[in-house]
């Protein structure tokens, strides 16, 4: 096996960061399903013929299969409905895994998923996310996506107006600037 060269490794590096990029506009948009989406931008992140899917039994069951950049923007648009179907989501990704070579790569995050839908049931749920991405037009994009349920569970609430406990201090009010 050959030392890669100074350049290779910056590239490397390079190649990952603009993954990670890609990434947290994907979720972020995800996060924000709405009418106000734009999903052009959404569906400009994957290849024109690329895949989406969900894994194993409660995944594979919940959403299927979605082949084509058409078809992955029309199964997200769905999210958007009136009311959307999130009143609230937000993705958390860790445990990263990034290698790129030439112009092919492949990621593996653990994702947790806090979600409030419409109809005011919260969730909180962990995947498995496994992604290859190609770079297309000098810039990289979402080949494949694949995600797998690891948990999902009902939780009460994620936000309430009552106030924080903390230790040994009493908020007299919220605002920061006295």
């Amino acid at each position: 096996m050959s030392a890669l060269t100074l350049l290779e490794r910056l590239q490397a590096l390079e190649d990952q960061a603009a993954i990670r990029r890609l990434m947290a506009r994907y979720m972020e948009l995800c996060d924000h399903l709405d009418a106000d989406t734009p999903m052009d931008e959404l569906g400009d992140l994957f290849t024109e013929d690329a895949e989406w899917a969900g894994k194993g039994e409660r995944y594979g069951q919940a959403f299927g299969g979605h082949h084509g950049r058409a078809a992955i923007v029309a199964m997200l648009d769905a999210y958007r409905g009136r009311p959307p179907h999130f009143a609230f989501n937000a993705h958390f990704l860790t445990s990263e895994v990034i290698e790129a070579s030439g112009d092919q790569a492949s990621g593996a995050w653990m994702m947790l998923q806090t979600s409030t839908f419409a109809s005011g049931a919260s969730f909180l749920t962990a995947a498995r996310l496994s992604v290859q991405f190609r770079r297309e037009t000098a810039r990289w994009r979402i080949h494949r996506f694949a995600t797998a349920n690891l948990f999902s569970r009902p939780v009460d609430a994620w936000n309430t107006a009552d106030a924080l406990p903390t230790p040994g201090l009493h908020l007299q009010s919220t605002d920061m600037t006295t």
